[in-house]
């Protein structure tokens, strides 16, 4: 159409920036034929502002294959729907376009430059001063009004012409092929021909032939109407037709020209340049496909290497390249139809391996515990434990060391049940066709032998322990070194990630080569990073019918299962046993996990002294069903004590920590073991009570030399001793420390059965504190008998004595005085034996001195009531009168003198004396009571004479007993003292 200036009929390009502008000078009309642009437009390459790079222009020969923004076609909803997740999120941006339109961060693109400002400065410059000139143009000019008044008010009628036609002639749609529109139309009424309306329906046929006539005259003005109106622009527009077909056949002339050139440069230097690079390309991709085809044929070895890997039990290899070759299927050979069924063979090989080192371990923990338990405690086959460990490890079977639980188990059982019919076999007194059961063929051996085949267990349990220590030490190591990798790793990894920072510029590049298709491990492989993108980029420009390059290839020359993008990193560690071992970065394992087993392992070892220790409980057990052990004396119950203690010291150094069952057996038979020996004892010291006859009984050397081994405290029964040739006869006393004690026979095998008590708490210290309670009702039972039969006259009827004299008397006081020297000895052998929080028994020992302390004073305030009764009965009928001395006084001096003849022997001297001092003070306060009672004072008369000769002789004749000669009696104290 025509419009109101002139302008350029050809678009031109000033710049590649792809604006169509008009021409600054506007007397120009036309200018110079020039090629038509491009489709697409070109990158700006050089000085935008300068006219010769108008021949620069985007060229549609040679740009036809290079790639540009008008390619970036993609299905937008496959695109943003990610196959690999899950599930949808419920967020609207990550629903609709992906969970990474939010969290992750767009790379900018490599082929698309980044627009600023100064793009557009140049177009800025350009049209500033258009859009003044513009601007003024505006202002000065006012706006024409194109129709006058007659030409509205003509529009307005032509307008109103129209609405004379029907709607139906101006839809879109008009068409007369549709009946419904024919009908409407042409209604069938007005061409009826029957009956007699015929005259009426020629009428209506003619006038409706008038009326679209009419309409087609409206139509027509108005179609005349509109051309005159735009006559110019139409003549206009049928001139520029013709000018524009004239420039379009020049321009396919130079078109045609300029391809014909085109193709004879293309011939002479590009075609031969473009095959070169092609041909390259194809080496690339045909070398790849040879190390692909190579990876392929190794990976196809994998199973026959895995079956020679477990023929020799190679667990780790055989799981290492197992899963080398899973890496490989999933990452570089994913999608090979041959390789479809690999991965779950590899899987079901993988738990059939599983399988295989869990019954390999099983057989391995048999083996290794059914050895001959011998002295040898070296780990069986070392490097096959290892191997076994490493891979269970690397399976997470973490539940393995449960199978060596079991089997320690059953080999505790088989190690007691071979040494009973070892011990058994070699008992000719045992006829095993009889007694068929083995513990009823143990019960029938004696203590010795019996003794002989506990030592033997606890011997082989004991080699049993060692040698599973020696093998959980090994499994032990093997978790800790596994543990110390993962630690090794992650502070490798924070290294690793500390240096990230300093390696941004390789990263980029590394990102851009990714962005073009290629491996990491390709591009590092070919050289300098830079040349490897250039030359990618120029063949997938140069070349549009070559192949690209598979994202899955394989640049190596050479290729194996440890491929660069699948390699497992390793590290060799040593066990203690010094076997050396790959370990492989592939053993997901958490230090928790780790830290767990190992703890398990640990506590295996204490199960393993549990175990031993409970077996050993039952065969103890079995034994004592007869009450065998019940009846063992001293020396064999101490013999079995120790063998006891020894053992469980020997499990507690080997495996760390107490076991209590054996200990606790130890302590229920040692308490029966107590019971039984008090018992005896106590009952053996009643008998002995019981018979006393409480006389001075002669002291065998045996007892002189068991007192004599109670030195310095320490208690201890002597050794017997050989006959010798002469022997020693025994003595009237019992010397202790330089002092006599005339003893009962019954105090001296006291003193023996004390002596054992505490020679049994140094051989079972377990049995201390049972010890201690019993050996205290012990002296208290003896002190409470003893007193019965003495004080209380109990040995009138129990033996049958006529009288308990004063001899009896003493000799009972010095037996308890040398019970009572020993009790501080006794109480310090236990005090030194008893743990601090214990001391408050010995209590029992203060209780006990006291009691007998109190016994003695007892037994000499008998003595002294024996004299005072007999005092009483002599001077009551005493009177003062010739002769002197008096029958009375004579008859108290011959009962004083028997009385020291008596005690003198049995007493010490100073215990004598005191006695005879209370004795002498009984008998003046009977002869003042008696001289009062007959007014007898001391007044130097006759009678006071008689008084005064008696007591002198009864002075005299007191004095005169041995030990008494210095003995103050202080008469004068018989007068009543005058006010």
């Amino acid at each position: 159409m025509a419009s109101s200036h002139s302008s350029s009929p050809v678009p031109q390009s000033n710049s590649s920036d792809a604006f169509f502008k008009k021409e600054m000078d506007a007397t120009k009309c036309f200018r110079p034929v020039q090629s038509l642009p491009d489709v697409c437009p070109k990158e700006p390459t050089g000085n935008v502002g300068d006219p010769s790079n108008l021949c620069d222009s985007p060229s549609l020969v040679v740009d036809q294959h290079r790639w540009t923004i008008y390619h970036s076609k993609v299905n937008l909803p496959a695109a943003l729907n990610d196959p690999r997740l899950a599930k949808r999120e419920s967020d609207f941006f990550t629903k609709t376009w992906g969970v990474d339109f939010v969290d992750t961060e767009v790379t900018p693109s490599f082929y698309l430059p980044q627009i600023t400002k100064e793009h557009f400065a140049l177009y800025q410059q350009e049209i500033t001063p258009r859009e003044k000139v513009h601007e003024r143009c505006k202002n000065i000019c006012t706006p024409k009004d194109t129709f006058d008044r007659t030409l509205l008010h003509t529009h307005d009628k032509s307008r109103t012409d129209l609405e004379q036609v029907p709607k139906i002639f101006m839809k879109p749609d008009f068409a007369l092929e549709d009946s419904l529109t024919f009908n409407a139309v042409l209604p069938w009424s007005h061409f009826s021909t029957a009956g007699g309306k015929g005259n009426r329906d020629a009428a209506s046929s003619k006038l409706l032939q008038e009326k679209l006539s009419h309409y087609l005259d409206i139509v027509e003005v108005n179609i005349a109407h509109q051309i005159s109106l735009r006559s110019e622009a139409f003549f206009h527009a049928m001139t520029s037709q013709h000018e524009m077909q004239d420039y379009l056949r020049k321009t396919s002339q130079a078109v045609k020209l300029l391809r014909e050139k085109i193709s004879k440069i293309d011939k002479v230097m590009c075609e031969g340049s473009l095959r070169v690079l092609r041909l390259s390309l194809t080496r690339n991709n045909c070398i790849k496909v040879y190390n692909k085809l190579k990876l392929m044929a190794t990976v196809h070895q994998t199973q026959p290497t895995v079956q020679l890997l477990l023929s020799t039990s190679e667990f780790v290899g055989a799981l290492d390249l197992i899963a080398t070759t899973q890496e490989v299927l999933q990452q570089e050979l994913q999608g090979i139809h041959s390789f479809r069924h690999l991965g779950s063979q590899l899987c079901e090989l993988e738990k059939l391996i599983d399988k295989m080192m869990i019954a390999e371990f099983s057989t391995y923990a048999r083996n290794d515990l059914n050895r001959p338990l011998e002295d040898d405690c070296q780990i069986l086959e070392e490097e096959r434990l290892v191997s076994l460990v490493f891979g269970l490890l690397k399976q997470r079977k973490l539940n393995f060391y449960e199978i060596y639980g079991d089997e320690m188990i059953i080999t505790a059982k088989n190690i007691i049940k071979q040494c009973v019919v070892n011990t058994v076999s070699q008992i000719e007194e045992i006829d095993t066709e009889v007694v068929v059961k083995l513990a009823d063929q143990m019960r029938m051996m004696n203590f010795p032998q019996w003794f002989d085949l506990l030592k033997s267990i606890f011997s082989k349990f004991t080699i049993f322990l060692k040698r599973i220590k020696a093998t959980l030490n090994t499994i032990h190591s093997v978790v800790f070194l596994v543990l110390d990798k993962n630690q090794k790793t992650r502070d490798l990894e924070d290294t690793l990630q500390k240096n990230s920072a300093k390696d941004s510029t390789v990263d980029t590049e590394v990102a851009y080569l990714t962005h073009e298709g290629l491996f990491i491990s390709d591009a590092f492989s070919e050289g300098d990073l830079p040349p490897v993108a250039a030359d990618t980029t120029s063949q997938r420009n140069t070349s549009p019918n070559s192949e690209p390059c598979s994202s899955d290839s394989v640049s190596e020359p050479e290729c194996t299962t440890d491929s660069s993008s699948s390699k497992e990193h390793t590290s060799s560690s040593v066990t203690p046993g010094g076997v050396e071992m790959m370990i492989s970065d592939d053993m997901k394992l958490t230090d928790l996990e780790l830290v767990r087993l190992a703890n398990n392992i640990q506590e295996l070892l204490y199960n393993a002294s549990d175990i031993c220790h409970d077996r050993s409980v039952k065969f103890l057990m079995a034994r004592a069903k007869d009450g065998f052990l019940e009846k063992l004396n001293s020396n064999e119950f101490v013999a079995l004590s120790r063998l006891m203690e020894g053992f469980i010291l020997d499990t507690e150094q080997i495996c760390g920590r107490k076991s209590m069952s054996l200990r606790g057996a130890l302590q229920s038979q040692a308490n029966r073991f107590v019971n039984r020996f008090h018992e005896e004892r106590k009952t053996k010291l009643s008998l002995l009570l019981d018979n006393e006859r409480w006389k001075q009984a002669e002291v065998p050397a045996e007892f002189q030399d068991l007192v004599d081994s109670v030195s310095d405290g320490r208690i201890s029964l002597p050794e017997k001793k050989p006959a010798a040739t002469e022997e020693r006869k025994p003595t009237e006393f019992l010397i202790v420390e330089g002092q006599k004690y005339a003893t009962v026979g019954t105090v001296l095998l006291l003193i023996r059965i004390i002596l054992e008590y505490c020679q049994c708490v140094d051989n079972i210290p377990s049995i201390t504190t049972d010890m201690l309670t019993r050996l205290s009702d012990l002296l208290k039972y003896f002190n409470s008998r003893s007193c019965q039969l003495v004080l209380g006259a109990g040995a009138l009827q129990v033996v049958g004595l006529k009288t308990i004299t004063t001899k009896n008397l003493a000799l009972s006081s010095r037996c308890l005085q040398l019970i009572v020297h020993y009790i501080p000895i006794i109480r310090a052998h236990f005090e030194a034996r008893l743990q601090p929080k214990q001391f408050s028994m010995l209590r029992h020992f203060d209780h006990i001195m006291k009691d007998y302390h109190d016994h003695i004073a007892e037994i000499s305030a008998k003595l002294v009531a024996i004299m005072d009764s007999l005092f009483d009965k002599l001077l009551s009928k005493y009177e003062v009168k010739a002769p002197v001395p008096s029958a009375c006084f004579r008859n108290i001096c011959k009962q004083m003198a028997k009385m020291h003849e008596a005690i003198y022997d049995l007493l010490p001297e100073e215990q004598t004396q005191m006695l005879f001092l209370r004795i002498n003070a009984s008998y003046k306060l009977h002869l003042k009571r008696q001289l009062a009672h007959l007014n007898v004072v001391n007044d130097g008369g006759p009678l006071n004479g008689l008084v005064t000769s008696d007591v002198a002789f009864y002075t005299g004749n007191l004095q005169a007993l041995k030990g008494l000669k210095n003995l103050d009696l202080n008469m004068a104290e018989i007068w009543e003292q005058k006010r």
